[in-house]
């Protein structure tokens, strides 16, 4: 705009300065119209300074807006990221938070396994005390058990020394605990105790492999019958013999018999009992 006005002036003076030396030529102009044409042209120069403001201020405006625009698509973008970012923050908090739970679950079952880790280890050296106290005895239960068997009325006598046998083999075992051993040789003993307060009946081969029915009444008597049923004997405990018995007996051990095998209501039957009268 100042450099138009100047160029205004200069051209005034230009002006001015022919007239001066041309005095004949500016008679004949009107100074009314020179100085309406001199304002016309300024008009019109100031018109075109105008809009090249306005034009500025437009785009100086347009500029704005869309450096605006941009700047809010930037605070959108960064808001989506702050809520995606606040999200992953609370969803880590919470898995935080269920760590911190578990970990101290964790940590008391892991306290309880020491305390129960301890408690063994105290209980293990107590055990191998008691392992060298129970170990001698335990092989002398299974020893005394043979000769048991071996003095004791024969009866199921294959099946009480294989048993015997067995626990013999055990004691022997490395994967067998001491507390096993001990109860295997106990629940031995007790079938042994069960054998004296029971009555059975069962089929085995007798001297000379004859197959007979036989009665076992605890420890008291054996007796036996050929499965005709036409002979019967027992076991003599004195001479350590199976004796052949009269024939009176066998009805009554037949009845014996029945009576083991759950055929026959209990009842009373005669049957010969060998023992030791004093001065005999």
């Amino acid at each position: 705009m100042h450099e138009i006005i100047g160029k205004i002036t200069g051209f005034s003076h230009f002006l001015k300065h022919k007239i001066g030396r041309e005095g004949m030529l500016i008679s004949q102009i009107s100074k009314a119209k020179f100085t309406k044409s001199l304002v016309v042209l300024v008009l019109m120069v100031t018109s075109m300074a105008g809009f090249a403001q306005l034009q500025t201020a437009v785009q100086v405006v347009t500029n704005t807006n869309n450096a605006a625009e941009s700047s809010q698509r930037n605070i959108d973008r960064m808001s989506d990221q702050t809520e995606e970012l606040l999200v992953q923050y609370r969803t880590v908090l919470s898995e935080i938070e269920s760590l911190t739970v578990y970990n101290q679950q964790l940590e008391a079952v892991v306290n309880d396994q020491n305390s129960q880790i301890q408690s063994m280890n105290a209980q293990m050296t107590e055990l191998e005390s008691t392992n060298r106290a129970v170990v001698p005895m335990v092989i002398e239960m299974v020893d005394m058990l043979r000769k048991i068997v071996e003095a004791d009325v024969p009866f199921r006598l294959d099946e009480r020394i294989n048993r015997v046998t067995q626990l013999e083999n055990m004691l022997n075992a490395s994967n067998v605990t001491t507390s096993e051993k001990y109860r295997k040789v106990t629940e031995a003993y007790q079938i042994e105790l069960d054998y004296g307060r029971s009555v059975s009946t069962y089929q085995a081969n007798i001297d000379g492999g004859v197959n007979v029915n036989f009665l076992q009444i605890g420890r008291t008597a054996l007796l036996y019958q050929t499965l005709d049923e036409k002979k019967s004997g027992w076991y003599n405990t004195q001479t350590k013999r199976f004796e052949e018995l009269p024939d009176r007996f066998n009805s009554s051990i037949k009845e014996g018999i029945r009576i083991a095998a759950k055929q026959a209501a209990p009842n009373l039957v005669g049957l010969p009992i060998l023992f030791k009268t004093s001065g005999e």
